[in-house]
């Protein structure tokens, strides 16, 4: 049996170097998140049935009662329909194991997160990154991917909102891109982790699982929801096959997540609006700033203004590679922004993010730095 072999997750080992120790982190892809305690206040009793939870072993495709909430942000999707996992990158690792097997191509909508190509790569599959730039709006050219299907085409891995520009498609380009993966049987495996977070809500796209039965959809808490700290994510699925055998490989991974993640996952679930109401305001409020500061700052940065979720991905325009620009920044402001090379993008973007409360205190030190050294 091969082994696997991945490169290292460059963007993972960025953060670990340094996002704990810059001042201000204005590249998180996360939304602001919450204590404990503002969750349990969500509702009665919730804090005394938190305090007696029992930290036994929860069911392997996930508590149903989570299954139910989840389902319930998707149409026509059932508990059956849903594997919880330990996060989004378990069940990106999952299905990459699970589902498609070595040998098999597949077209991954880039830039993107590195496992999204990573996985599958290191476990044998040829990978074709449908690349996209901001000089075209980050928009999919649908050309390129009919050219670059192989008779060994498994699946097409999309992302909408997409991560790091804030792109997304139009309705009718989505679902002229899932007609097409039905005529030829492909999966569509859809990073959809900022899906409710459109600035405007008819904007907002069906989940792959509701309009294709082959389509597969990633979701978590981490991004829309603002709850990284929970590590819980989940696939909904109608095709039963992929979800036997995705829970299958995940008997070798974590088995089940931990108790007292799906116990508040389940609570903000049940109030999803309300969480989301809160995240969507501070996106817009931030976006306002970004928008002024980018104005203002023309003649060093060029962007394609996102259309959803608290991520942009701008251009420096005095710099073949943002690298050193980032690099400076975090040296002389302790501000953290993250270089496109992460990405194996273009390498003079840089991702920005405003989900945060804190944005402004940051976006004012950039305002500084460049103030001071252009």
């Amino acid at each position: 049996m091969a082994t696997m072999r991945m490169e290292p997750f460059a963007l993972e080992r960025f953060f670990a170097r340094h996002e704990f120790q810059a001042a201000h982190v204005l590249c998180a892809s996360d939304c602001e998140t919450f204590a404990v305690r503002e969750l349990l206040a969500l509702e009665a009793g919730a804090g005394e049935e938190f305090a007696a939870l029992r930290l036994g072993y929860t069911e392997t495709a996930g508590n149903p009662e989570l299954r139910r909430e989840i389902a319930s942000l998707y149409q026509g999707i059932t508990a059956d329909d849903i594997l919880v996992f330990a996060g989004a990158e378990e069940a990106i690792f999952v299905f990459m194991n699970a589902v498609v097997n070595a040998g098999e191509h597949l077209l991954v909508h880039s830039p993107c997160y590195q496992s999204l190509v990573a996985v599958a790569a290191g476990n044998g599959c040829q990978v074709t990154q449908w690349q996209t730039i901001q000089e075209n709006g980050w928009e999919l050219d649908r050309e390129f991917l009919e050219r670059s299907t192989k008779d060994a085409t498994r699946a097409l891995v999309v992302n909408f909102p997409h991560n790091p520009s804030g792109y997304l498609p139009t309705r009718d380009f989505f679902e002229r891109l899932l007609r097409l993966a039905a005529a030829k049987g492909w999966l569509v495996f859809s990073d959809e982790v900022y899906r409710f977070l459109e600035y405007k809500p008819e904007n907002m796209l069906p989940a792959a699982c509701e309009v294709y039965e082959n389509g597969v959809s990633l979701g978590v808490m981490s991004k829309s929801f603002g709850l990284a700290g929970l590590r819980l994510g989940w696939i909904a699925c109608r095709n039963r096959d992929i979800l036997k055998k995705m829970a299958e490989f995940k008997d070798y991974t974590t088995i089940c997540t931990a108790a007292p993640s799906e116990f508040l996952s389940s609570l903000a679930l049940r109030h999803h609006e309300t969480i989301l109401n809160r995240n969507r305001e501070i996106i817009a409020c931030n976006l306002d700033l970004l928008r002024d500061f980018m104005l203002r700052h023309a003649e060093y940065f060029s962007w394609q203004e996102p259309l959803a979720g608290p991520v942009a991905f701008p251009r420096v325009n005095f710099a073949q590679a943002s690298d050193d620009f980032c690099a400076d920044l975090l040296k002389k402001e302790g501000v953290l922004l993250l270089p496109g090379h992460l990405f194996a993008a273009a390498p003079a973007q840089f991702r920005i993010g405003f989900g945060r409360r804190d944005f402004q205190q940051g976006l004012e030190k950039l305002a500084a730095f460049m103030k001071e050294n252009f």
